[in-house]
């Protein structure tokens, strides 16, 4: 092949597109099966033809599949979004540089192949626990949306996915490379159908096995909570200029209102979104005008109870300040969070701080280095702050409702994306989970959307009933096999009523957590060392 170029490019292109589809397109999880196997191609093409600078191909290839699929976070921050698109695709490309590498120093066969899929798993796995972390394409969320096909994920977790598509492209490609090579002939009619059959095994296993699962599935339930989620459906960027916090209150009692006068009340969980108010000062709740107004309806409606979001703050009358994080206020300082918080009409309120917070938004990660960073560049630019400073909890708490202490998990926002973190909810005794959020950020994007689909995940491998509450929507009812059972409206003031079944089983992922990130990162290690010894130690001259 002369000029191999024209031929790679459209490798490649063929290859980000069926990396893209999945998240973008409904039921076409699938693709991701056979995604990688072009990118494998052109770098094999590449290789044999040597081609100059090849690095650019899977380059282009990654940039394309994280531009396509995570698009709309520039809606919220251009300079966040195109950050997110570049450092993303600039990851996946280490991982393929260094798998070429070890194609190089391993020599032939399927070690560098393997080097290459525990490697990537390894990263997905790490990507869940530093703090600058955006795990949004991990691929085992290819199949978020296609959630009958991934129900043994309450035995493995996402990244059980992730090693299934890897699995599959290496499984493909490496007959299509024996048959391109000539081995294939050479072999014999029973390794032939060996081969064949291993394939298949691995490509359709899975999903006889997900379907097994889901056709005998039954829903588990000790106990039932009624549930009623108002979608007030503000416009964040217009939220604190056309209304005021109060009238923001009434449109969101007024419609629980009008749904309770068709409904018995009591007892019922009245869900509302994210940060919904930011009157509440935590040195003294009882002032905040919201939640006076809340506990005012609870009295007019016995038995309801209120779960909602608040950007809620702390003040410290103190001479240093208390974190790092904290901003001057006055002749002390002040300390935000971004709260989930439960009320009855008198009793206690309870507070769980939302500890998976977005990069830049609301985190400024790696403080020590960051924060100075961000008060030179904020006094440069005349700005009060570049980045969020919110401080979350060390870990997850649970929420409580009903005369019973119902215990109920509540994922705010970003959190529903981390898979093991949230199996400690269940750990700790959730019965359901709830997941409140705001997406309006993003616009009529992809990206609500995606991040609905990544809760049905969340119900297969923790088996947990979600109730689910977003500001502009979509607001949902998820069981516990990943199925949506109703749902709102996108871009709609409405409520949504619903029932979510309690249990305190535990899948087997609950239980012992990543196995299978663990397993993978292990033998990256391993192979690691043994690149290393290949790198640094001569061979010996026979």
């Amino acid at each position: 092949m002369r000029k191999p170029q024209l031929f790679l490019w459209l490798l490649c292109a063929l290859s980000a597109l069926l990396l893209s589809l999945p998240w973008l397109v409904p039921h076409t999880g699938a693709l991701a099966l056979v995604a990688f196997v072009p990118l494998l191609i052109a770098d094999a093409v590449a290789e044999q033809c040597r081609v100059r600078a090849s690095w650019v191909y899977p380059a282009a290839t990654f940039v394309a599949w994280n531009a396509a699929t995570t698009f709309w976070v520039c809606n919220a921050t251009v300079g966040g979004g195109i950050f997110a698109v570049l450092a993303n695709a600039a990851q996946m490309l280490l991982v393929w540089l260094l798998f070429r590498l070890a194609r190089k120093k391993m020599g032939g066969g399927v070690l560098p192949y393997v080097f290459l899929a525990v490697m990537w798993i390894a990263w997905e796995r790490r990507y869940f626990d530093v703090q600058i972390s955006w795990p949004w394409l991990t691929l085992g969320g290819a199949f978020a949306q296609s959630t009958r096909s991934v129900q043994w994920y309450e035995y493995t977790g996402m990244l059980g996915g992730s090693l299934w598509i890897w699995a599959a492209n290496l499984g493909i490609f490496g007959l299509l490379e024996a048959v391109s090579d000539g081995y294939w002939q050479r072999w014999k009619s029973l390794g032939r159908v060996c081969a064949i059959l291993g394939i298949t095994l691995v490509v359709a296993g899975p999903v006889v096995a997900s379907k097994l699962i889901w056709s005998s599935y039954e829903e588990r339930s000790e106990g039932t909570v009624d549930v009623l989620v108002g979608q007030p459906n503000f416009d964040p960027y217009e939220k604190f200029q056309s209304m005021t916090q109060a009238e923001q209150t009434g449109v969101l009692l007024d419609l629980f209102g009008e749904a309770l006068a068709e409904q018995p009340a009591a007892p019922l969980l009245l869900l509302g979104p994210e940060t919904f108010t930011s009157d509440i000062t935590l040195n003294d709740p009882e002032h905040s005008p919201t939640l006076q107004s809340f506990r005012r309806f609870m009295a007019e409606h016995p038995g309801t109870e209120m779960l909602f979001g608040a950007s809620t703050y702390e003040v410290f009358a103190t001479h240093a300040a208390p974190t790092i994080l904290a901003r001057p206020y006055g002749d002390g300082w002040v300390v935000g969070h971004n709260t989930a918080m439960t009320a009855t009409a008198t009793g206690p309120i309870e507070l769980y701080h939302k500890s998976k917070l977005v990069v830049g938004t609301e985190l400024t990660p790696y403080p020590k280095i960051f924060v100075p960073l961000d008060k030179w560049l904020s006094k440069m630019m005349g700005v009060s702050s570049l980045m969020g400073r919110c401080v979350g909890q060390d870990g997850v708490s649970l929420l409580h409702f009903g005369e019973q202490r119902v215990p109920l998990g509540c994922a705010v926002c970003y959190e529903s994306v981390y898979g093991e973190y949230c199996t400690e909810y269940v750990r700790q005794g959730a019965q359901a989970m709830t997941i409140i959020t705001n997406d309006a950020w993003w616009g009529n994007t992809p990206g609500y959307r995606q991040h609905l689909s990544y809760a049905r995940l969340r119900a297969i491998e923790l088996r947990r009933d979600i109730a689910r509450c977003g500001n502009t929507g979509i607001s949902a009812f998820i069981d516990q096999r990943g199925e949506i059972l109703s749902q709102s409206d996108w871009w709609t003031r409405q409520t949504l009523s619903g029932q979510i079944n309690l249990s305190s089983e535990q899948t087997a992922f609950v239980r012992h957590g990543d196995v299978v990130g663990r397993i993978c990162t292990l033998a990256f290690l391993l192979l690691a060392a043994v690149l290393l010894v290949r790198l640094f130690l001569p061979r010996r001259k026979h």
